[in-house]
């Protein structure tokens, strides 16, 4: 691929987007002008009927006959306006009068304090049923003649009389504003209008003061301001920002393909001497600054705005805002690069609309589902496409990102990008569909089945993906069992099965795609020399400036151990298990498929693949230094079989330490950093081994080795 065409074709796309006034508009107007406006405007409104609506008495209507001592501190509370039977229909006021009507049974009482409390967390709410009383007041609040009705049932003044309990009923709507805040003030004035008889009484009777509440209860609510506005904007903007940023890829995904298409310009530059994935590459880029673009106008935009409207104390940091701009990158990626390769098939600009329709709608729907409270991030979402991104967002805002969690997230999404370029550069391949013929998704997927051969480095890209969301959700499927057993379902039925499943369904061959060759001895011994000190050169040099965190590092040394499994169970488990079963992923179909972009991409990248499918941000860089020399073992010996002895071997050495605990490597066990001296002895025998792999010859490639698409 050629840098320069790319970059002519990008700048070339650009300045065409960039001239047109809808693009400036959704980079510029939109975003820098409608928020604020829209945003003030709103704070303006709101806070206008807020204080006419908190300047407005509350019109009550009291069906019933207040004690006078009752309704005199009623009266006297302010803002409150007593009308008496006002809406009461004439059969209601007769059946109140006469004690016809009586107050509806309430939910069963509470448990006494030595019982045991229900199963359930919270009882059902409880929902007075039908009855004249109710269908009076909901109508005389709905068609507003009051705000509030006030029943005081016909045994309230007797029972305040004697000294006993008597009951009131509030009945209002709390959809309207006015009669939310009829009820507030209402039940307030009782509470203190409760409070007060309660004193009297104890004075009456010489009880001290407080007798009959025994205690306060003062609620204190630990929540900083920034965190309760973060609660309020994470509800919101990543819907926001996700859809706006859905926006600012879908319309120029449709103008640089369906659009040229009609314009009759895609036939031209596909007559130049360029090629596809240099098109693609260069439109893809076009696309994605431009959702980029719009994503960082939305971010900023809205960070000013917040800014402006909130006070100092709860306004959310900047960096919450920068963060929020850089998780959007893996979202433009993959929205850019899908609405292109969907793009592409459609014959004209209205074609391409109704072509990424189905795709937008779902993606908006994925987006908008964070806004509900029940929706954050936790093992479920984080590796839901779109979804992850958004509850990440709204747990930024709100402050609770945990680190692991962060990166599952981040590794998901970029792994969705990371398809979504790989299905654009594959139907960009395709001439045809390019100039508006049409083919199936089986020869666009290039899904056919192959003669021999190996995976394409696309192919072979695509299928890490698949197996890494597999293993992801197969694992959160089977948490409940034990370790041992989740192990060992996780790696033969989520890493080797799928594995040997694509080699024999599309047809590649064993030997060359999973490295099934017989390596030289020199280079056995060199994996060997790597088995034994690989634990003690990553474990004393890149722990040591990387430590993981003391409760990570002690609760996977206990996970490893299963749960106290006999030694044999452990070993096999732990190390020979994930050294067949990884090494045939990663070191023979997927290293296999990367062969083709040279050795030092198909060893970099394995081992990145690697690391991340530990799913520990604590685990990727020694799971990495160690997929380094796993590679190097695999391209120097073209056989996967001296990495998995390297993988066996440094597993159950580790493993072995951790069981036996020997009294030299007690520190260790312990969490303390391996001494210097282990650490340069590990380092020279690793060294020792690296020679001997780098003079140890791979048998020479046979015709079969050749990469298939």
């Amino acid at each position: 691929m050629r840098l320069a065409i790319v970059w002519t074709i990008l700048r070339k796309e650009l300045v065409e987007s960039l001239r047109d006034r809808r693009t400036l508009v959704r980079l510029v107007v939109v975003p820098l002008l409608l928020y604020p406006l829209f945003a003030l405007a709103m704070s303006k409104l709101v806070g206008f009927e807020a204080d006419a609506r908190e300047a407005r008495p509350s019109r009550i209507a009291v069906w019933g006959e207040l004690a006078e001592d009752l309704q005199t501190r009623l009266s006297a509370a302010g803002k409150l306006e007593l009308a008496p039977w006002a809406g009461a229909p004439p059969d209601v006021r007769e059946g109140l009068l006469s004690g016809a009507l009586a107050p509806p049974a309430g939910p069963a009482p509470a448990p006494d304090e030595g019982e045991a409390p229900p199963p359930e967390a919270e009882p059902p709410r409880w929902i007075e049923p039908e009855n004249p009383v109710l269908a009076a007041a909901r109508a005389a609040v709905s068609e507003r003649k009051v705000d509030a009705v006030l029943v005081p049932w016909p045994s309230l003044g007797a029972e305040l009389g004697r000294g006993g309990k008597g009951a009131v009923a509030i009945y209002f709507d709390s959809v309207r504003a006015d009669s939310a805040t009829a009820e507030a003030r209402l039940e307030g004035a009782l509470r203190r209008a409760r409070k007060a008889i309660i004193a009297d009484r104890e004075v009456e009777r010489g009880l001290p003061e407080g007798f009959s509440r025994a205690f306060d209860v003062v609620p204190r609510d630990v929540a900083a301001d920034s965190r309760k506005v973060g609660q309020i904007l994470g509800a919101m903007m990543p819907m926001l920002l996700i859809l706006m940023s859905l926006l600012g890829s879908f319309l120029p995904a449709i103008d640089l393909t369906a659009g040229e298409k009609e314009r009759g310009t895609m036939q031209t530059l596909l007559c130049a001497p360029v090629r596809p994935i240099e098109i693609i590459s260069g439109k893809f880029l076009a696309v994605w600054v431009i959702s980029l673009l719009t994503a960082l106008g939305n971010v900023v935009s809205m960070s000013l705005t917040v800014s402006r409207l909130l006070p100092d104390a709860m306004v959310v940091g900047p960096g919450t805002f920068a963060l929020t701009f850089v998780l959007l990158v893996p979202v433009t990626l993959l929205f850019s690069a899908l609405f292109l390769a969907l793009a592409v098939f459609a014959k004209d600009f209205k074609d391409g609309q109704n072509a990424l329709m189905p795709a937008y709608l779902p993606l908006s729907l994925l987006a908008g589902i964070t806004a509900l409270p029940v929706v954050e991030l936790n093992p479920w979402t984080a590796y839901a496409p779109v979804l992850n991104i958004a509850v990440l967002i709204k747990a930024l805002f709100v402050g609770e990102a945990p680190a692991d969690l962060l990166f599952t997230a981040l590794v998901s999404s970029a792994l969705y990008a990371c398809l979504a370029l790989l299905f654009a550069a594959r139907v960009f391949e395709r001439e045809s569909v390019l100039l508006g013929g049409h083919e199936s998704a089986r020869a666009v997927l290039g899904l056919g089945r192959r003669a021999g051969g190996v995976p394409s480095a696309g192919f072979s890209l695509a299928a890490f993906a698949g197996v890494q969301v597999l293993f992801f959700y197969g694992s959160l499927l089977i948490a409940r069992a034990s370790v041992a057993v989740q192990l060992a379902v996780s790696q033969v039925g989520f890493f080797l099965v799928p594995t040997l499943a694509l080699v024999a369904g599309f047809g590649y061959s064993p030997r060359a795609t999973l490295g099934l060759r017989a390596p030289s001895v020199r280079g056995l011994a060199g994996a060997l020399l790597l088995g034994v000190s690989a634990w003690a050169a990553i474990g004393g040099t890149v722990l040591r400036w990387f430590p993981a965190p003391e409760p990570f590092a002690r609760e996977l040394g206990e996970l490893v151990l299963l749960g106290g499994q006999p030694y044999p169970v452990v070993l096999l488990l732990v190390a020979v298990t994930p050294a067949v079963c990884e090494e045939l992923l990663f070191r023979g179909f997927v290293y296999a498929g990367l062969r083709r972009a040279g050795p030092a991409v198909a060893i970099v990248v394995s081992a990145l693949l690697f690391g991340l499918a530990h799913g520990s941000v604590y685990r990727l860089l020694p799971t990495f230094s160690l997929g380094l020399a796993l590679g190097y073992a695999r391209h120097r010996t073209g056989s996967v079989l001296p990495g998995a002895l390297l993988h066996a071997l440094n597993n159950g050495l580790a493993v072995s330490l951790l069981y036996f605990k020997p009294s030299w490597g007690q520190g260790v066990v312990e969490g303390e950093l391996l001494p210097w001296s282990i650490t340069f002895a590990g380092m020279v025998v690793s060294l020792a081994g690296l020679l001997l792999l780098r003079f140890s010859a791979p048998g020479a490639p046979e015709p079969e080795d050749s990469p298939r698409p």
